[in-house]
């Protein structure tokens, strides 16, 4: 339990009613809005993050109450594979302008938590596997909307990664984990971007609930991070007002009554918690409602929904992924006989369920745009399968099978539906439904070319059907748009350019997080540390079914030149230049990895260091250029509390895919100077015989004091000193036959201090 009162800035005065009005403001006024009081005025807070939820009736948190028509733009799962931050910026635009319209102040997003296993429940809702990927494109997303005059929540601060027992499970995460997976998404967004406010989860972190985390809200966030905006609970997250108030938590949402402000009195009342935090607090709630001060003639009428639907069938179509195409089967031709099969073809699935799910403005279905692009006398439909059920399963797959059969190429569609995936729980593991892969696999026997198109908000096995079709396009969720941007893919309107933000393995059993996904007891052990997603599989060599960057395109790409150039100690310039060596218009994403120097921590065999796409036109060339910072090198150095690039050669590696690199460069850098440590007795004889001044010494001081039969032992057995280098000096230098002096010790000691004490300036923090 934190203690309040110790963080209080002056002391408490228990008679003091005055924060009687500020308190209250520190609560919902309902389920979206807050109160208003002391100049400030009301607001509402409403889900995001790829579509305005603003009911207009009675509210509910889980998505079960309709809401208010808006466009629906691809969720995370699908944008994310655009790897195009400007494009996320542009679609953040759109939905603040929107909000804006249906008067919503603050939209509760991006979700940015990394993608830990592919069974969590909201994973169609986050972004990638990868916090360098997350970050780049979550920091768009807040400046776009914000750039409308709406806030943002970045959510859920932090690790909360599935949505199993989520209210009450403990994430038990190292710090190095912490700092190097699970919170350099929202530092970056935080100090690049600004975002009006940072929404707590529900989880606790090392057995410390997320809203009462005084190290999380304040230490790190605030005095760490330098921010300045509003921390709000996720929607019924605190356990204790007054605790998550001292720990940094402002808003409470949504409205507990008097409930909350009664707790934060008595709390004030009783000396363990100062008038200033409860000020300060409201300070920051006047900041907001300052910030997104609303537009008085913002309304729908007033915006062009379908330029906003346009750009979510452009942002739709630059999010497919172009898995497999054998024998250029795609994209579809003119003239083809193109059979269309799959329930999911008329009735598509594009948003995860929960309280992210949006009401869209309207909704392109695939067979129709199909029909529209190849003209109705080239396509022919069979559903193949129903959601209804599977009792007609077998005779609706037999009409499918024959369809197919007259066609020249089968496009069967398939995927996961809503009450598959969505907030509240995890899913049990990678399948498509039983009546999807059966359809897949009579389809192929029997058809010239099948290509398989998935509708999916989070990863699904392709086995074991993979091998037996021609062509595999990953449609994750793709918004409202989702039948013409397919459309426009699958026909050659639009040229593939999205790449897998996170891996697509060959079994579940392969992931890294296996073992330890969902935990057991209300404890979840992140047990693979760092090595999540693609770090954990290049590090061990895993094969894998398609990795992280993977992405076909209908043209083709080659490098005219790759230079990298160190700047400073610790950071590089990079140059691409890529060339579109095919025959028609595309883009392609330069995926540079940092591959690391020698370390005393263990780190994965490549991380994404940098990223940019790049469109070109048939014969085209660009060059790119790339900053590797700092960070791009560094670990967290658990025992000084810091950020450290080793000293050594660092390998830059350009990829097609963190699996496929195609050329690779040496980097030597100087990496951070460590002035050498101070010994002491605690200090193990490795280190002693280690350290860089003090270990030659004492080295040569044995072998000078040793008998010629010690001397000729010693080098007959290298392996001795091994046997107790763990054992500290203290005890080791009083072992019979060692037995070093006390003051030859303290000597010794005292010449490890003075060699810090040099090098103590120019230490890097």
């Amino acid at each position: 339990m934190t203690d309040i009162h110790a963080h209080a800035d002056t002391a408490p005065d228990s008679n003091d009613e005055s924060v009687a009005e500020p308190a209250a403001l520190l609560s919902g006024k309902d389920f979206w809005s807050t109160r208003e009081g002391t100049g400030i005025r009301s607001m509402v807070l409403t889900d995001g993050p790829h579509g305005v939820r603003r009911q207009g009736g009675e509210a509910d948190h889980l998505g079960l109450n309709q809401s208010l028509p808006a466009t629906c733009f691809p969720p995370g799962a699908g944008i994310a594979s655009s790897w195009d931050p400007a494009l996320m910026r542009e679609v953040g635009n759109a939905l603040g302008r929107e909000a804006r319209a249906l008067g919503v102040d603050v939209l509760l997003g991006p979700a940015i938590n990394i993608k830990r296993s592919p069974l969590g429940g909201r994973t169609f809702e986050y972004l990638s596997e990868d916090p360098r990927l997350t970050g780049a494109l979550a920091v768009e997303y807040v400046r776009g909307v914000q750039s409308a005059g709406v806030g943002t929540s970045v959510k859920h601060f932090a690790v909360n990664n599935q949505e199993t027992d989520r209210m009450r499970t403990s994430a038990e995460v190292d710090a190095r984990t912490l700092r190097e997976i699970y919170l350099p998404a929202f530092e970056r967004v935080v100090k690049e971007a600004s975002p009006t406010s940072v929404m707590s989860a529900y989880n606790a972190i090392n057995g410390v609930f997320s809203s009462e985390n005084r190290w999380l809200l304040t230490e790190l966030l605030r005095e760490e991070w330098g921010f300045d905006g509003l921390v709000v609970s996720d929607w019924g997250a605190i356990k204790d007002r007054a605790e998550a108030l001292a720990a940094g938590l402002d808003l409470e949402m949504p409205g507990t009554g008097d409930a909350g402000t009664e707790a934060i009195l008595q709390a004030v009342r009783d000396g363990r918690l100062d008038r200033s935090v409860v000020l300060a607090s409201v300070e920051r709630l006047r900041t907001l409602a300052e910030r997104t001060a609303p537009i008085a003639d913002a309304d729908m009428a007033a915006l062009d929904l379908d330029a906003h639907h346009a750009l979510a069938r452009r942002a739709a179509a630059a999010s497919i992924v172009l898995l497999r195409n054998e024998n250029e089967t795609l994209p579809l031709r003119a003239g083809q006989r193109v059979a269309v099969l799959g329930e999911l073809a008329v009735a598509p699935q594009y948003q995860g369920g929960g309280s992210s799910h949006v009401s869209p403005t309207r909704v392109d279905l695939p067979l129709d745009e199909l029909r529209v692009a190849l003209g109705d006398e080239h396509v022919v439909y069979a559903a193949g399968y129903s959601r209804a059920g599977a009792d007609d399963s077998e005779g609706l797959r037999a009409e499918a099978r024959a369809t197919a059969a007259s066609a020249d190429v089968a496009v069967v569609f398939v995927g996961l539906y809503e009450e598959d995936q969505s907030e509240g729980f995890d899913r049990e593991h990678l399948d498509l439904p039983v009546a999807h892969v059966a359809l897949i696999e009579a389809v192929a026997e029997v058809a010239s070319r099948t290509v398989v198109v998935l509708s999916n908000g989070g990863v699904v096995t392709l086995e074991p059907w993979h091998d037996k079709v021609d062509a595999i396009v990953e449609g994750w969720a793709l918004g409202q748009a989702v039948g013409s941007a397919l459309a426009d893919v699958l026909t050659g309107a639009a040229n593939p350019a999205g790449h897998l933000a996170e891996t697509i393995p060959l079994a579940l059993a392969d992931t890294p997080a296996f073992l330890n996904f969902p935990g057991e007891q209300e404890v979840v052990r992140y047990g693979e540390g760092v090595f999540v997603g693609y770090r954990y599989y290049t590090s061990v060599d895993r094969a894998v079914r398609y990795p992280f960057g993977h992405g076909l395109s209908y043209t083709t790409f080659g490098v005219d030149a790759f230079e990298v150039e160190a700047e400073g100690a610790d950071a590089a310039i990079v140059r691409v230049t890529v060339r579109n060596t095919g025959e028609r218009a595309g883009s392609d994403v330069v995926q540079l990895y940092v591959a690391p120097a020698p370390s005393a921590v263990r780190r994965p065999a490549r991380e994404l260091g940098a990223f940019a796409k790049v469109t070109l036109e048939p014969g085209e060339s660009a060059t790119v250029s790339l900053a590797l910072e700092r960070r791009a090198f560094a670990h967290w150095d658990v025992r000084a509390a810091r950020w450290r690039v080793d000293p050594g050669t660092y390998r830059v590696e350009l990829g097609r895919s963190a699996n496929e690199i195609v050329a690779v460069r040496e980097l030597p850098l100087a990496g951070d100077v460590e002035r050498p440590a101070v010994l002491s007795l605690e200090s193990t004889v490795k280190e002693w015989f280690g350290h860089a001044i003090v270990g030659p010494v004492l080295t040569q001081s044995m072998m000078d004091n040793a008998t010629p039969e010690q001397q000729a032992a010693a080098e007959a057995n290298a392996n001795a000193l091994k046997m107790v280098e763990s054992m500290p000096m203290g005890q080791f230098a009083r072992f019979p036959g060692v037995e070093i002096p006390e003051e030859a010790l303290e000597q010794l000691i005292a010449l490890s201090v003075s060699a810090a004490a040099p090098a103590a300036a120019g230490s890097v923090a």
